[in-house]
């Protein structure tokens, strides 16, 4: 955030002007979300980027905290057979009797049977681990197999305010999946060229499933990550993203931080594990845009 001053000529002290962000856009001042007096119907939002190491993961565990400390009741859906999410918050992937990959390939699994509680009030999480790669593969010859999570999340919506899915870096069937569940898509980009070329061909996918699977998807927001505010590259990067796409760009940017990652082995999201850090103040403020926006409850 960047602040501009100027003079009142006519008492010769500063006047300050409206923050802005870092392209430059008046800096809005998103306040706290009202409680919600009951909770649901949800709004699912997919977490999607087919290029890895761009801070998705992160992102959906921080985000989702962040909306739960705001009293949201938040379903976290780890649909990346890495099972990151799950680990970075506290879940052994290799101790799990049944996870996602049950739910969405075995009717007999309900949603209740997965669903795990976490450290973090108002946080619930649905867990993955390496079975999920075999869903890609036997989901081919399924019946309406680019459905089968909007049917195994249908349960949660009366439940939860938010579930947000965090996909796996590719735009496979397990992709299409989430975006075909999803009613809006936070695509998080790195701050750096290689991942600013895949976002047109990320948009085009979207934009078909929205043709042919969800007429209602739409796109919450570009989330630049890892901003370095010392590079130019990085202040290059965003307003290309900016003059490509507009408002679509989120005023929320999240910086490089060594934080991010010493969460992560903690297995703890930032706002728990180092609250009073930027990186933390960065997500409740992405959580409270988002809330502004209509995109998040």
């Amino acid at each position: 955030m960047t602040q501009t001053v100027t003079y009142d000529a006519t008492l010769d002290i500063p006047r300050p002007e409206v923050p802005t962000d870092v392209v430059g856009r008046p800096l809005p001042e998103f306040a706290d979300p009202a409680p919600l007096a009951s909770h649901g119907p949800a709004r699912i939002v997919a977490m999607c980027n087919q290029k890895g190491g761009v801070g998705k993961t992160t992102t959906t565990i921080n985000l989702g905290a962040a909306l739960a400390e705001y009293g949201r009741r938040v379903l976290l859906v780890d649909f990346d057979p890495q099972g990151a999410a799950s680990v970075g918050l506290g879940v052994n992937p290799h101790d799990l009797e049944l996870s996602v990959y049950n739910l969405v390939m075995d009717r007999d699994v309900q949603l209740d049977d997965v669903v795990l509680p976490t450290a973090i009030d108002g946080l619930d999480v649905v867990p993955a681990n390496i079975d999920l790669s075999a869903a890609e593969v036997q989901l081919v010859g399924e019946v309406a197999r680019e459905s089968v999570l909007a049917r195994a999340l249908r349960p949660a919506l009366d439940d939860y305010d938010v579930v947000l899915v965090d996909c796996q870096p590719s735009l496979g069937l397990l992709t299409v999946n989430a975006l075909t569940a999803a009613h809006g898509v936070l695509i998080p980009l790195e701050c750096e060229f290689f991942a600013l070329r895949g976002v047109a061909l990320l948009i085009e996918t979207i934009e078909k499933v929205r043709d042919r699977l969800n007429p209602a998807l739409q796109i919450d927001g570009i989330l630049p990550t890892m901003y370095d505010s010392r590079t130019l590259h990085s202040r290059e990067v965003v307003a290309r993203v900016h003059e490509a796409f507009g408002e679509t760009l989120l005023h929320t940017v999240i910086g490089r931080t060594v934080k991010f990652p010493d969460a992560s082995v903690a297995a703890e999201p930032i706002t728990a594990y180092a609250p009073s850090h930027a990186g933390a103040a960065a997500y409740r403020q992405l959580a409270r845009e988002l809330v502004a926006r209509g995109d998040s409850a």
